[in-house]
């Protein structure tokens, strides 16, 4: 036996000490005025268009390449950078132009290793109380990134506890529930007395209610594990047609309460294989389940299983006739379905009913993870999930199983 844990990809947070450089960009783009930015031994990141134009560079150069100190400005940047630490980041120097003295204002940035040059004319009278800097630019869009990503903490932060607080929750209510389904099924046999024929109806109706608490307990517990990372696989070499028809069983009764027939068709060409037994059991109720709320009474609900060969696209696809020339000579994947004569699901929601807690049609029960849930439990096996359906023609889920797991 062997176990895989498999936890959902997530970005570390991490507080940046610089602005990305591709903001940068945009924002020096934005400023009218002579500006170029440049990292500690001079090299450009980033230059505006009126840059570009007053040191008579085509718009569409590639001035990044140069160096600010040398061969721009002409400046010797050890003389700077001494000016710079005894000037406290800011440097102010004439530059001589061919349309007349320039003033030069050089600033390193806080917190960053980059340099600010901003240049004007040497007589030229703004008001600098309208004016503002580069610096302040970047200090301000930094405190809205900042600040976004705080909020995007909490709201994890938030989440978890949630997650936390429904496992709980489904924990505390699993034990008592067993308890009393225990004593249903002792009291449905007659072991406690005879019943009459309206106690029976009584009892199995709360019996039923119970067990559908019992499986939204069932759900909440699965989906904290997915949720919290701890979903763990045992892959082992299993056969699908005993998984299926065993989960199949179980479901009989429910179907026949509602007077829904169940068709199973499992072919037997399907070969033994490494996966979760219980996880796709699970995965394959979820469909079940799914498809009995959805189908009236009288309907008919299909689950088959058999081999596919499982085509993947990759980045360069052969001609369609080397793929068939080269096509494995047997099936690769297992696919199963399940096949329902219910209302179907117009082509709008094909993709947000894998959503967690996400319901097409308010009037059913559930609280919306069993496909959700379903979806992550195949995909932990290399698999893939997706329906096809329409409106009023029944809805059929698929989802394919890699018979060779690595």
């Amino acid at each position: 036996m062997s176990g895989r844990v498999v936890s959902p990809v997530r970005a570390e947070a991490r507080f940046p000490t610089t602005v990305p450089v591709l903001a940068l960009q945009g924002i020096v783009g934005a400023i009218d005025k002579p500006v170029l930015v440049s990292d500690r031994s001079g090299r450009i990141v980033a230059v505006n268009e009126a840059a570009k134009h007053l040191f008579g560079f085509p718009v569409d150069s590639e001035v990044e390449k140069l160096n600010l100190f040398e061969d721009l400005l002409k400046w010797d940047s050890s003389d700077i950078m001494d000016e710079l630490r005894s000037g406290k980041g800011l440097v102010d120097r004439e530059m001589d132009h061919a349309n007349g003295p320039k003033l030069v204002r050089l600033r390193a940035v806080a917190e960053s290793d980059w340099f600010v040059a901003q240049i004007k004319d040497k007589n030229a009278n703004g008001d600098a109380a309208t004016q503002l800097t580069v610096q302040e630019l970047l200090q301000e869009r930094e405190i809205t990134y900042r600040n976004l990503l705080a909020a995007y903490l909490k709201l994890q932060e938030v989440n978890r506890q949630k997650t936390v607080f429904l496992a709980s929750a489904a924990h505390e209510l699993k034990t008592p529930l067993a308890v009393i389904k225990g004593y249903y099924d002792l009291l449905l046999a007659g072991s406690l007395g005879r019943l009459t024929e309206k106690q029976k109806d009584i009892l199995e109706e709360s019996k039923e209610s119970c067990e559908r608490l019992v499986r939204l307990v069932s759900m909440f517990l699965n989906y904290s594990a997915l949720e919290s990372g701890k979903l763990v696989l045992q892959l082992r070499e299993n056969d699908l047609r005993d998984c299926l028809d065993e989960m199949a069983k179980r479901w009989a009764e429910a179907f026949q309460r509602k007077n829904v027939r169940l068709d199973v068709q499992l072919d037997p060409s399907i070969p033994t294989f490494r996966f979760d037994y219980q996880k796709v059991q699970q995965a394959a109720a979820n469909l079940l389940d799914n498809s009995l709320k959805h189908t009236p009474s009288g309907g008919n609900v299909t689950l088959v299983a058999k081999p596919h060969f499982w085509e993947r696209r990759v980045a360069e696809v052969a001609p369609n006739s080397e793929r068939r020339r080269f096509r494995l000579p047997r099936p690769n994947s297992v696919e199963v379905s399940v096949t329902d004569s219910g209302g179907g699901i117009p082509p709008e929601h094909h993709q947000e009913i894998f959503e967690d807690f996400v319901r097409v049609d308010r009037n059913t029960s559930g609280m919306g993870l069993g496909l959700a849930i379903a979806k992550r439990l195949v995909q932990a096996h290399r698999g893939k999930i997706w329906v096809e359906s329409e409106a009023k023609k029944g809805s059929t889920f698929r989802f394919l199983l890699p018979i060779e797991q690595s």
